[in-house]
């Protein structure tokens, strides 16, 4: 299960800011960043595991992983490992043939459009069928306990492998405020790299 889709939200938007690479390797022209929703049990980290991190908008949020190194955005996972889901960012996964499109088909979700920095059309009826289709796996996953295939939480006691740093009031704030704003560019060193569909490795 792999599917395309672009988020508009406004934490997607924040956590680009947080990363200092609203430009250049997450948010396009009208702030969407585009994700590959697939299942955390076809992501496969082969080095670079030390550089993993995650943060969080708050201690409800989702978790957002990326690479400390050099602050390439990596996915967001839920809280809770028995969710068995994550959204790849698109900038860390390679730019080379296969495209993402030929590995994982054409975008069939457009999400919180209204967050966007200009018209976007939104896309109701492929939404909800591709979250069926997404929610059907997730389910299926939690049924045959596959769900503690998930690398970025410890098997046996479900906690993330890395502690997440939730930010403060004062810096949610102005993450916030900087996605209305700001734009900056940086460059990348970690990819996850596609090979017509998962599982996804990483690589440095």
């Amino acid at each position: 299960m792999a599917n395309r889709g672009v988020c508009y939200c406004k934490d997607c938007q924040a956590f680009a800011h947080f990363l200092e690479r609203p430009g250049d390797a997450v948010l396009n022209e009208l702030g969407g960043t585009e994700i590959v929703a697939t299942l955390p049990k076809h992501v496969q980290f082969t080095q670079g595991l030390e550089a993993l991190v995650c943060m969080s908008l708050s201690d409800q949020g989702l978790l957002r992983w990326y690479a400390s190194c050099c602050n390439t955005p990596i996915g967001n996972t839920p809280r809770d490992y028995k969710i068995p889901y994550v959204g790849l960012i698109h900038s860390c996964l390679a730019k080379h043939s296969p495209s993402l499109e030929d590995s994982f088909g054409p975008v069939r979700m457009v999400l919180q459009t209204k967050s966007a920095k200009g018209h976007v059309k939104s896309t109701p009826m492929s939404n909800f069928v591709t979250l069926l289709k997404i929610m059907k796996s997730v389910i299926a996953t939690r049924i045959s306990g596959n769900y503690k295939r998930n690398p970025f939480f410890v098997e046996d006691s479900g906690a993330p492998i890395k502690q997440p740093r939730v930010l403060t009031k004062a810096e949610r704030t102005r993450v916030t405020s900087a996605a209305l704003t700001r734009r900056s560019t940086r460059t990348s060193c970690v990819r996850l790299r596609p090979r017509n569909g998962p599982p996804v490795k990483l690589f440095r």
